[in-house]
C-alpha cells in the first residue's frame, strides 16, 4: 500500500473515534460512480429477402400475396416499419454482364426485381439494395470478373439507377479472389454513383460482405479493409459480416465481430483492424426447420443478449467512434427450398420488430456514422 492509502486509513480511523466520542454516526464514503460506456445507437436494421422461390426472384410476384407473406416488414403492429433496409438477394453477376433476357431474368436482372416490389418498401421509408452474388454464383462472378469487370460495374450502376437502388457486392471466392477485377467493377460504378457520406442518393450506396470473422474470405477481407473500408477514404459505404454455418452464441458473435475491429496481425499479408463504424453483423432469422427466437421472441434472442456490446464495441486501432452500424438479418421470405420461412404463421414482428422498437430504429436510415 502506498502513503496516500495509509493517509486514508488515518483519516477513516480519526472519524470513527470522534463517531464514538460525539455519539453519532460517521457518514459513508461515497464510492466512486462507474464510468458511462460510450455507445452509439443502432443506424442499420435490415433484411436479406429472398423472395419465395429461394433467393432467385424467377417470377414477377403478386402483390397482394407479397404483401401477405411480408406485411411483418412494413408493420411490426404499430404501423411503424420493422426493418430500415431490404436487400434483395440474388442478381446473378454474369447474367448482369451479359443483359440476358430468360424465363427468369430480363436484361440481366431476376423479373421479381422489379419496380413495384421496390416501391412496396421505400413508399414505407425502407431502403433497398439488390445483392449481386451470393455463394451459388461464385463461378460467375469469377467469369464476369475475368471477361470485363468494368462494364458489369457499368451495368450494375445502371441498374442502381433504373431502379433507385444501392448496390451490395457478395463475391465468396474464399481462395483466390479476383480482386483487381473487384477493383474495376467498384471504380466503375463509384464513377457512375461517387461515394456520398449523406445517404440521401440511394443508388450511391454500395457495400461489400465479407465472412462472419476474419478467418474466411481472407485475401478479400485483406483487400477491402485496407483499400475500401477506411474512415479517412472511404470507397464502399460499409462491410456485412455475414452469417456463420449455424446461428452463434452471444459469445462466438461477439467474438467473430471483435475478430474484424482488432484485424489478424499474424496473417501475412496482414488484415487491419476495421472501425466498427464499418460493419454490420448478421444472424440468422430462417434457419433449419424451427422458427427462431430472432424471429419470433426478441428477448430470448441474440440481438438482445448482443445488443449492449454491439453499440458499444470500441474502436481498436481504426475509427473514432464506439459501436457497429447496426444488425442484418438471412432472410426474409423463403431462403431455401427446405426449411422455415418467414411467412405466416412464422412472421417476425415479435423479434426483428420488437427489436426495432427497442433500439430506436430510425426509419428512413439516417446519415451513417463516419468515424
Amino acid at each position: 500500500m502506498h502513503s496516500g492509502g495509509l493517509r486514508s486509513v488515518a483519516g477513516a480511523a480519526v472519524l470513527v473515534a470522534a463517531a464514538i466520542t460525539t455519539g453519532t454516526a460517521a457518514a459513508p464514503a461515497a464510492l466512486p460512480a462507474a464510468p458511462a460506456v460510450a455507445s452509439s445507437p443502432i443506424q442499420v436494421y435490415g433484411a436479406w429477402h429472398c423472395g419465395n422461390d429461394a433467393c432467385t426472384w424467377a417470377t414477377v410476384r403478386d402483390m397482394t400475396d407479397f404483401d401477405t407473406n411480408n406485411h411483418w416488414l412494413i408493420d411490426r403492429g404499430d404501423g411503424h416499419p420493422s426493418v430500415n433496409l431490404v436487400v434483395l438477394s440474388f442478381v446473378n453477376p454474369l447474367k448482369l454482364l451479359n443483359g440476358t433476357t430468360d424465363s427468369g431474368d430480363a436484361g440481366g436482372a431476376p423479373v421479381g426485381m422489379n419496380a413495384a416490389v421496390v416501391n412496396y418498401f421505400t413508399s414505407h421509408g425502407i431502403r433497398v439494395m439488390l445483392s449481386i452474388g451470393g455463394i451459388t454464383y461464385t463461378g460467375d462472378w469469377d467469369t464476369a470478373l475475368s471477361q470485363n469487370a468494368t462494364l458489369l460495374g457499368q451495368k450494375a450502376a445502371a441498374l442502381a439507377t433504373q431502379l433507385g437502388v444501392g448496390i451490395e457486392i457478395d463475391y465468396e471466392n474464399s481462395s483466390s479472389p479476383n480482386l483487381t477485377g473487384l477493383q474495376s467493377f467498384i471504380s466503375a460504378y463509384r464513377a457512375a454513383h461517387p461515394y456520398s457520406a449523406s445517404g440521401a442518393d440511394p443508388t450511391a450506396r454500395l457495400t461489400l460482405d465479407v465472412a462472419a470473422g476474419d478467418r474466411y474470405l481472407i485475401a478479400l477481407d485483406q483487400y477491402a479493409t485496407a483499400n475500401w473500408l477506411t474512415t479517412a477514404n472511404p470507397v464502399l459505404d460499409y462491410a456485412n459480416a455475414m452469417v456463420p454455418s449455424k446461428q452463434p452464441s452471444t459469445s462466438s458473435a461477439e467474438s467473430n465481430w471483435q475478430e474484424h475491429i482488432t484485424g489478424k496481425s499474424n496473417y501475412n499479408p496482414a488484415i487491419g483492424p476495421l472501425a466498427p463504424a464499418k460493419f454490420t453483423g448478421a444472424l440468422y432469422i430462417a434457419e433449419g426447420s424451427q422458427v427462431r427466437p430472432e424471429c419470433d421472441n426478441f428477448a430470448s434472442s441474440v440481438q438482445n443478449s448482443t445488443g449492449s456490446w454491439l453499440q458499444s464495441a470500441a474502436p481498436n486501432g481504426a475509427g473514432s467512434t464506439p459501436g457497429l452500424l447496426g444488425y442484418m438479418f438471412w432472410a426474409a421470405e423463403k431462403p431455401s427450398t427446405r426449411g422455415v420461412t418467414t411467412d405466416p404463421p412464422n412472421t417476425c414482428q415479435g423479434g426483428v420488430g420488437v427489436g426495432s422498437s427497442t433500439y430506436g430504429v430510425p426509419v428512413p436510415m439516417p446519415a451513417l456514422r463516419q468515424g
